[in-house]
C-alpha cells in the first residue's frame, strides 16, 4: 500500500478529502481495543488482518482504478492478548476523566491538577488522589485536605476502565460504535 495514492469522494459532492477520521478497532471477540485512523484501518483490511464491520455510506475511498468502503468499525481476525489495560495517569487524562471541570466549583477556566491528599502529607500521583481544579480553588485549598479547607469534591476521583476511556477519547461517539462501547 506504500506509494499508492487514495482520495475520498462523497456521494453527494465530488469533494476531495484526505484519509482523516477515526475508526473503532475491535478484538476478535468484539471487545473494543482502540481507536485508529482511517488509513491504518484500510491497511489492516488490505493486509487481511481485519474485517470491515461498519462503513460510512456517504464516503468512498478511491484509487485510480478502484473504489473501497470508508471504514468506521473494523474487527481483528486474530485475537490480541492485552495483558492489562492500564490507562496512564497524565494531566490530559485527568482533565478528560473530570470533563474539563473543576471538581470543587465546576468552573471550566484556568484548570490545574490538585492532589486531594497533598504530596507533603504522603499523597501520590494516582487516579484516586488527583482531580481537576481551577487555579483559585487550588490556591484556596492549599496544602490541606478538602475537609480541612471546608471544600467538598463534586465527584469522588476514580480510575476509569478501558471502555469508559474509549468513550471519552473521541469528541462524539459515532452511532456504529455505540453497541460495542455499551452505550
Amino acid at each position: 500500500m506504500a506509494g499508492i495514492c487514495f482520495k475520498i469522494h462523497t456521494k453527494t459532492k465530488n469533494e476531495k478529502m484526505e484519509l482523516h477520521g477515526q475508526v473503532l478497532v475491535l478484538n476478535q471477540d468484539y471487545q473494543p481495543l482502540t481507536v485508529c485512523g482511517v488509513k491504518r484501518a484500510v491497511m489492516l483490511t488490505f493486509m487481511g488482518k481485519a474485517e470491515l464491520l461498519h462503513r460510512n455510506p456517504e464516503l468512498k475511498i478511491r484509487s485510480v482504478t478502484q473504489s473501497y468502503d470508508y471504514p468506521t468499525v473494523v474487527r481483528l481476525l486474530s485475537y490480541i492478548r492485552v495483558p492489562y489495560n492500564n490507562i496512564v495517569v497524565t494531566r490530559r487524562n485527568i482533565l478528560k476523566r473530570d470533563g474539563y471541570r473543576c471538581q470543587y466549583c465546576n468552573a471550566r477556566e484556568d484548570l490545574t491538577i490538585d492532589h486531594v491528599i497533598p504530596r507533603s502529607r504522603g499523597g501520590r500521583d494516582t487516579w484516586k488522589n488527583l482531580v481537576t481544579s481551577c487555579a483559585s480553588c487550588n490556591i484556596k485549598k492549599g496544602n490541606r485536605t478538602p475537609r480541612e479547607a471546608s471544600m467538598k469534591l463534586l465527584k469522588k476521583p476514580y480510575k476509569p476502565n478501558h471502555i469508559l476511556y474509549l468513550q471519552t477519547i473521541v469528541a462524539s461517539v459515532k452511532e456504529d460504535w455505540k453497541p460495542y462501547l455499551y452505550m
